[in-house]
């Protein structure tokens, strides 16, 4: 066990688990928590981490929502597959994939996605445009900010590539992680506790019981970053057929995400920013991020159409 395990949160266990075949092979662990009765929500990560690194802002959705967990392939808790597969283009065809698997094995229900950085991105890259989901709500998606010229962007994704490749795989403790986040700019607005749930959901135990090692290997979290330009550029928000709710981080931060000028966008987002937060908004604010949250679903009346079986 880790030295500071007195602060380290305990996960509660799923209620069920089922296993989604998706393309080039690999399998994703959809997991369900919360209240089955209650609206559904499907929420997922940001590259190189895991969707129970977010517990903080999770858990808070669970006495009242019918709350489903997955994460990418190649994350958290899957297995380490093809590298070919591993690019927002293919994670957005799995995330099509993963939605009606959801109601097949589960039931159909209204569902709403609850998306971070990565995954926020891959909801707007979706085959389907999102007519799945009644409605997204996005933190911080990756997306060049107004005023930023394509090659600004491009550069401030290299440099962050560059970093990720640096990184180191194999740590020997859970703690030695958590010492070297705390070097780490990206991780200065995480408190103690949430730096240990990074190291317990993004860490796996070696085979041979020697350390550890990181469940996505920067390797594939930097090939993913390096799609990440390519993509954004796809990104229609007019056409996609859900209401949308983008909460940002700090504006004044450099990588934060703001909305566009243009006034048909701003009709079509509803946008929040968490003032002093950083990327990692809803790790470093989870309890305003709930807050706002609920208020988008309340004020789209999307409380009582998400209730069910």
């Amino acid at each position: 066990m880790i030295g500071h395990s007195g602060c380290a949160f305990e996960l509660p266990a799923p209620r069920a688990t089922a296993d989604v075949a998706l393309k080039g092979g690999a399998t994703v662990v959809l997991r369900r928590h919360g209240n089955p009765g209650g609206p559904r929500i499907l929420l997922s990560h940001g590259n190189g981490l895991a969707a129970d690194s977010y517990y903080p802002f999770w858990s808070r959705f669970l006495n009242d929502f019918d709350l489903f967990l997955f994460d990418c392939r190649n994350h958290g808790w899957n297995s380490t597959g093809d590298r070919t597969y591993h690019n927002p283009r293919i994670f957005a065809e799995d995330l099509d994939t993963i939605v009606p698997e959801m109601g097949r094995l589960f039931g159909e229900k209204p569902c709403v996605g609850i998306f971070h950085s990565l995954t926020a991105l891959v909801s707007l890259l979706l085959p389907s445009r999102g007519a799945a989901f009644e409605a997204l709500i996005l933190f911080d998606p990756p997306l060049c900010k107004p005023g930023m010229s394509q090659w600004e962007f491009e550069t401030q994704v290299e440099e962050l590539v560059r970093n990720i490749r640096l990184r180191a795989t194999h740590f020997r403790t859970l703690d030695e992680f958590v010492e070297v986040m705390e070097y780490s700019s990206m991780f200065r607005g995480l408190d103690l506790r949430s730096r240990l749930l990074l190291a317990q959901t993004t860490l796996r135990r070696r085979p041979d019981r020697k350390g550890y090692d990181l469940r996505c290997p920067p390797v594939y979290e930097a090939q993913a970053g390096e799609f990440i330009t390519a993509y954004a550029a796809l990104v229609d928000m007019e056409s996609m057929r859900c209401p949308i709710k983008v909460i940002g981080a700090d504006p004044t931060m450099p990588h934060t995400y703001l909305p566009s000028f243009d006034a048909r966008l701003v009709a079509k987002i509803d946008y929040d920013f968490i003032p002093e937060a950083g990327h990692f908004v809803p790790l470093e604010a989870p309890a305003r991020s709930h807050a706002l949250s609920v208020e988008f679903l309340e004020r789209e009346a999307l409380l009582k159409r998400g209730s069910g079986r």
